[in-house]
């Protein structure tokens, strides 16, 4: 059955007033005793992270996303004392994927907003000396485009990599809501446990909770976790600026998604519980791309593997197991050990989850496409779990507590 078209929801019906003084701006001492509200099936109740386990059926699949965070801000100080911070957004068309682009030695060219940029003129080189790697990183204005700058990064030894340079002279892509400088114990507690992909500018924030005691208890009670990749892109800032949804551009981000989850999510016959909305967007997607191959509609892997409104143009009518198994016997054929291209799902209600049935993850800004993904798993009861989290005194968004959502 073909989903209800989410083009025409108004956004204003699906956003909250948040006070500023509830956004979080450090995370708490102690990852896993942020608050967690438990919604299960319209009951609301309290916990903290740690006890999570508690709240989750035994064999239970958890799927986290292993994405690492980059040090994409690098701060050029101009001759005449002015700083010119580039923003390294994702890297250009030339490059196959996020690891490509990351390895690249000597030079690399990115996309990248520019803040100063009307005192750095193209044919101006920046420099920025980094002793550590004994060495000099140049920054060339190579192309503007809509919204963004196309930046050469060049640097004089060959032997050393872009993730390198990124690690010793970036730093922390804190959230813009933060509205504070990065410390030290960011660069740690900016990162979930399980980190590994480098390539995100910000964090997949549901896991920042999870510790090595989370965990055990998993273990004990036979919970499974697994992994994949959604290097998480600016766009999961943006906010719906238009009226109806129809007229917001969905950011489009990569993912990395091994044959072995393929297998295990075939395999597995529990509950899936995704962590974090770009877990979510992730496995929903499988089910997309799966989807069309059964059908023999084309994929664009090396654009977007599915677009915002594919699922809401198509039917929808293959089986989860049939779409999962299309996918891994494809990938089989090509001899590929994980597939690596892009989604741009929106995920907003009219919306039938295929794979997830219950999704851990933080509270999200107002007029976001991350709560029109709450809402389309929650119906109006969006509304009631968020009035309760600002009425008992939740933080919010980043470095804020959380929700287990349990909607199936």
């Amino acid at each position: 059955m073909q989903q209800k078209h989410p083009q025409y929801l108004r956004i204003e019906d699906y956003t909250y007033e948040l006070p500023e003084d509830r956004i979080a701006q450090f995370p708490l001492p102690e990852r896993d005793s942020s608050r967690l509200l438990v919604y299960d099936k319209g009951h609301l109740s309290e916990d903290t992270y740690r006890n999570i386990a508690q709240h989750m059926d035994a064999s239970s699949l958890v799927v986290f996303n292993q994405t690492k965070v980059v040090q994409v801000r690098l701060l050029f100080r101009k001759d005449t004392g002015a700083t010119i911070e580039v923003f390294c957004l994702e890297p250009d068309a030339r490059y196959a994927d996020m690891q490509t682009a990351m390895t690249q030695k000597g030079e690399v060219y990115w996309r990248c907003l520019v803040g100063g940029a009307n005192k750095w003129k193209k044919d101006t080189a920046l420099s920025l000396r980094s002793d550590k790697l004994g060495i000099t990183v140049q920054a060339y204005l190579a192309e503007r485009q809509e919204g963004v700058f196309i930046v050469r990064l060049a640097w004089d030894n060959a032997s050393v990599s872009f993730a390198e340079v990124l690690s010793d002279l970036g730093k922390v892509p804190l959230p813009p809501y933060m509205n504070r400088e990065m410390n030290e114990a960011d660069k740690e507690r900016y990162q979930t446990i399980f980190a590994q992909e480098e390539g995100s500018v910000a964090a997949p924030t549901a896991g920042l909770h999870f510790t090595p005691y989370i965990l055990d208890t998993f273990q004990a009670k036979d919970i499974r976790p697994a992994y994949l990749t959604l290097h998480v892109g600016a766009g999961t800032f943006k906010q719906v600026k238009s009226e109806y949804l129809q007229g917001h551009e969905m950011h489009a981000e990569w993912i990395e998604v091994s044959a072995a989850l393929l297998q295990q999510l075939i395999s597995h016959s529990g509950r899936v519980t995704a962590v974090g909305t770009t877990a979510m967007r992730s496995l929903e997607s499988l089910y997309w791309i799966g989807y069309k191959l059964h059908k023999g509609l084309p994929v664009d892997w090396a654009g977007n593997a599915v677009s915002q409104w594919d699922p809401y143009e198509t039917e929808g009518d293959t089986a989860v197991q049939t779409a999962l198994k299309a996918l891994l016997q494809h990938m089989q054929e090509q001899q590929w050990q994980k597939i690596i291209t892009r989604t741009q799902i929106m995920i907003a209600p009219g919306y039938r989850p295929r794979i997830v049935q219950e999704l851990v993850t933080n509270f999200h800004q107002p007029h976001s496409t991350l709560l029109l993904l709450i809402a389309a798993l929650m119906g109006d009861d969006w509304r009631k779990m968020y009035d309760y989290a600002l009425q008992h005194g939740f933080r919010f968004l980043s470095y804020g507590d959380g929700c287990l959502i349990r909607f199936r």
